[in-house]
């Protein structure tokens, strides 16, 4: 066989080990070495003299001496420790009364709490069942339509792949080396705009349709001196930490690792001024950072281990070589690879789709003259889509797994379908207008206008040009 069926024969066996439930990090690795070893031979070399052993300490090195890299566990932190400060209970309830003369009040205010709670912990998993947890039971028990309820608790959980400051993001933006700052800029309005959709989406429904979510009694009777200050005590510390850590961020007085730094410490502040701060919580707190972060390290080891032989063999070529073949213009081609992610969204984390599969699209960018900043921007709203969409939706096994016995799975799917639906929405205006990703960063940071290639005499030559805001 040929060294570039070989890389094929690489990247095939590692997607059937994926399917098998092999650790997907030591997977990399070992077959980045396995057929390194192969790649890299001389005939009548020792077998650790082979250069697949360097170049795997060296990407190992490169890992963990990359300065991006450092503001993950440090927001990671920030996150867990907002997590156990039991903070979340009153963030709910204070939204819930300055929100009861909105129809369908709990929904929103829980579709709030889980987009401010997503963003500043940026884990899935743990919002969804927290608000599972805290606001699926009153929302079943004011008779709200069960499939409006899981639906909001589902879709909201998800965004904090998606809004600023995202874990996702920072990978992303070591993964294809472009700015984080540039990077939380472009996503602003895409996170936005997509809350934005939820919340029209509830509240319109709502109020065609109010036996969907009964207004509760109960709040009427707490008075405005008090609503007031609930929402004082509850709401506006976590939102100035948040918009105080972005902020620093977007208008450069602090790099992305150091504003983390400070929101690791505004974490731990608001856990004592809440009461919740104890030396267990705060272990907790570290091991579950410290483990997700070695997670994300050795998933990227791995992945540049991997990558790195793949390419060697001449994987990388063929699939390029394949891609140019087909004459694809901008569009098309951004659509097959969102088409390709959206279906590794279903078997695959973001963090596996992001490190491993992202790479081999990113030397084609240049060529299809996509800015690498909306590549990372729509791959962030399109993943959105692999919590959502069955039968690997992952917020749904998330919110069925603490959710009451009487709350059927296929229930949960059926409330996902229309944030589902607004997710395409939200892809589909940034494809009509890609503005909303660059206008932001071009903005704050270049003040040039981008500059687009005249086109040329031929009409056939000019099948591919974009709107200048699709182009680097």
């Amino acid at each position: 066989m040929s060294d570039p069926v070989i890389a094929l024969l690489m990247l095939g066996l590692f997607i059937v080990f994926i399917f098998l439930g092999f650790p997907i990090a030591f997977t990399l690795m070992g077959m980045g070495i396995l057929f390194g070893s192969y790649a890299y031979y001389s005939p009548g070399q020792h077998f650790f003299d082979n250069n697949i052993f360097y170049l795997f300490t060296q990407n190992t090195f490169s890992i963990m001496n990359n300065d991006v890299l450092i503001s993950i566990p440090l927001f990671l932190f920030m996150g867990y420790i907002i997590e156990r400060a039991n903070i979340l209970d009153k963030l709910f309830l204070s939204l819930q009364v300055a929100l009861k003369h909105v129809p369908g009040s709990m929904a929103v205010a829980a579709l709030i709490t889980c987009a401010l709670f997503a963003t500043a912990t940026g884990i899935v998993g743990a919002v969804v069942t927290l608000m599972g947890l805290l606001a699926l039971p009153p929302m079943l028990k004011a008779g709200y339509d069960q499939k409006l309820a899981t639906g909001v608790i589902a879709a909201g959980g998800t965004l904090g792949i998606l809004i600023p400051p995202s874990i996702m993001l920072i990978v992303y933006a070591a993964t294809a080396g472009v700015s984080v700052v540039k990077l939380y800029a472009a996503a602003m309005i895409p996170g936005m705009t997509l809350a934005g959709l939820y919340l029209i989406y509830v509240i319109t429904r709502c109020v065609i349709n109010p036996a969907l979510a009964p207004k509760p009694k109960d709040l009427d009777k707490i008075s405005f001196m008090k609503a007031t200050y609930m929402v004082v005590t509850a709401f506006l510390p976590l939102a100035l930490l948040i918009l105080t850590v972005l902020g620093s961020i977007l208008f450069g007085l602090a790099t992305p690792s150091e504003a983390a730094a400070m929101g690791s410490l505004g974490g731990i502040v608001l856990a004592v001024v809440y009461g919740a701060f104890t030396w267990q919580r705060l272990k907790e707190a570290v091991f579950l950072t410290a483990k997700t972060t070695a997670m994300v390290c050795y998933l990227f080891v791995g992945s540049w281990t991997f990558s790195s032989v793949f390419s060697y063999l001449g994987g990388e070529s063929v699939i390029k070589e394949f891609m140019l073949s087909m004459d694809l213009n901008t569009i098309q081609f951004l659509l097959i690879t969102q088409a390709i992610i959206f279906i590794l969204g279903w078997p695959l984390e973001w963090s596996e789709i992001i490190i491993i599969f992202v790479p081999i699209f990113l030397p084609l960018l240049e060529h299809f003259q996509v800015d690498p900043l909306l590549f990372g921007i729509l791959i962030a709203v399109n993943l959105q889509t692999s919590f959502l969409t069955p039968p690997m939706a992952m917020s749904a096994y998330y919110l069925k797994g603490i959710a009451p016995p009487e709350v059927q799975l296929w229930t949960i799917f059926k409330g996902c379908f229309p944030f589902l639906g607004l997710v395409f929405v939200t892809i589909a205006l940034i494809y009509v207008q890609p503005q909303i990703v660059n206008w932001l960063p071009d903005l704050m940071y270049n003040n040039e206008t981008t500059q687009v290639e005249t086109p040329s005499d031929d009409p056939a030559d000019d099948e591919g040009v974009m709107d200048p805001a699709f182009l680097k």
